[in-house]
């Protein structure tokens, strides 16, 4: 038997700190990386105004007009950011959420005129839900005795998903957690003659409490001071997260999404390792207020952990993550 090879000095204890020593080399040697084109900006366009209005529990986030949205996806693209996400704050509510899918509807009016501004430069994506556009805050239309009806729901969002591409959307992201929501939408786009368009699937949304700013950005106040957990994931539920998954790609979704996402890179994980299609994270506004509300106290470098974070969701195996840090990450780690 050959001797064994003598040990070099300091092995093992020192070669791994050699491999963290400079800048360079740990650019060199990073297992995962963040880039601009991992960013997608989610953005609100609101009715009824004429000038952006701050968003106070989203420091720094805005309700746009159409004409600010535009402004503000020409700015994002000289950033290098790929990819917008719509929510739309309609001036009425009614029952059913019908300015979702009406066409002249506010996420509609915005689609248009970033599809004939940017063209193809812009991946246009547009959140398909109803919460934002019923008076009673839940995600789809309710029975006599408050529940949500599935079946129901999930044809409107049919009418939903027509809307939102024939206004320009290259990708429609259904978030209502309704049993079957993708494949009633992949039906209604191809019969409408969009095959093209592309459905990202909000596959494991979980019922979370890191969505209130979220909800005052799209005044959305669910009625009786209710809950969404009938539909929405149980955060204590892993295995359930890659059931759900798996049926939304059988069902014909192009993309999944996890949300959450810091609270839940264990499912992001296991999302990756179990299915081909890409993977998107939410990093959601209550994570974003949090950095943001710890920094303004001197508290932690708030740049820094927004960096660490959605760096740890890229580890995690998200392939693409939404995020309100969008611009400033983007402007930190550059192209």
């Amino acid at each position: 038997m050959a001797p064994a090879p003598p040990r070099s000095p300091g092995f093992p204890e020192r070669r791994m700190r050699r491999l963290r020593r400079t800048p360079a080399i740990r650019r060199l040697v990073a297992e995962s990386r963040l880039s601009v084109d991992d960013l997608v900006a989610p953005l609100f366009v609101r009715e009824g105004i004429d000038a952006p209005v701050p968003i106070p529990s989203l420091p720094g986030q805005f309700q746009h007009t159409v004409a600010s949205t535009v402004a503000e996806v020409k700015r994002l693209l000289g950033l290098g950011i790929p990819g917008v996400l719509l929510f739309g704050v309609p001036e009425r509510k009614d029952p059913r959420g019908s300015g979702a899918w009406d066409p002249d509807g506010i996420v509609q009016r915005a689609l248009s005129e970033l599809r004939d501004a940017f063209g193809g430069a812009v991946a246009l994506m547009a959140d398909l839900c109803l919460d934002e556009y019923t008076d009673h805050g839940h995600c789809g239309v309710l029975r006599d005795d408050g529940t949500v009806d599935n079946d129901a729901t999930i044809e409107l969002y049919g009418r939903v998903a027509l809307a939102q591409a024939a206004a320009g959307a290259d990708i429609v992201a259904p978030s209502g957690m309704m049993d079957g929501q993708v494949a009633a939408i992949r039906r209604a786009l191809d019969g409408g003659g969009y095959e093209e368009v592309s459905v990202l699937a909000y596959a494991a949304k979980f019922a979370s409490a890191l969505y209130g700013p979220f909800r005052d950005a799209v005044d959305v106040h669910i009625a009786g001071g209710g809950d969404r957990r009938a539909y929405q994931q149980d955060p204590a539920n892993r295995r359930e997260a890659l059931t759900e998954v798996l049926l939304d790609v059988a069902e014909g979704a192009d993309m999944v999404m996890v949300k959450p996402a810091v609270t839940y890179l264990d499912v992001i994980a296991d999302v990756r390792r179990c299915v081909d299609v890409p993977v998107a994270a939410y990093h959601v506004s209550g994570e974003y207020s949090m950095i943001r509300a710890a920094a303004a106290n001197g508290w932690i470098d708030g740049a820094a952990v927004a960096l660490e974070q959605l760096s740890a969701i890229t580890r995690a195996g998200a392939d693409f993550v939404f995020t309100y840090f969008a611009d400033e990450v983007a402007e930190a780690i550059g192209g």
